[in-house]
């Protein structure tokens, strides 16, 4: 699997983000071709369950370089129930799916990384 990532910092970044390895950032979702299998990294920023998407749950991560919207079959949902529900930071692996000029990720695999999230508060890094 081939993968993307940058440096670019977000206008609003304060500090040194925890940069989960082999992530491809916000700012290049645009690069990789439909279908493509990719691994993103983010703020959990929105979790909507609509009652007309027939038990589709939406995520919107943020990282330093922008947003990325998810999409959580079901099924998928029922396997990563924890990660989806309190994760703070998650690693998402999935599909691009593109669809009226909205770039998606269809996922595969939800890992909750919010330990991440002390490395923020560790003074080495800042």
């Amino acid at each position: 699997m081939r993968v993307l990532s940058s440096s670019a910092p977000h206008a609003t970044a304060r500090v040194a983000w925890p940069r989960p390895p082999a992530c491809l950032v916000a700012a290049r979702l645009a690069e990789p071709p439909e279908g493509a299998r990719i691994a993103v990294a983010g703020l959990v920023i929105l979790r909507q369950r609509p009652g007309t998407a027939k038990g589709v749950i939406f995520l919107t991560l943020e990282d330093e370089t922008g947003v990325v919207n998810i999409v959580v079959w079901r099924t998928l949902y029922e396997r990563f129930r924890r990660a989806v529900i309190s994760g703070r930071l998650l690693r998402v692996t999935g599909r691009v799916q593109r669809q009226s000029g909205v770039v998606h990720v269809v996922a595969d695999t939800i890992e909750d990384i919010s330990p991440l999230l002390d490395r923020l508060l560790d003074p080495a890094l800042r």
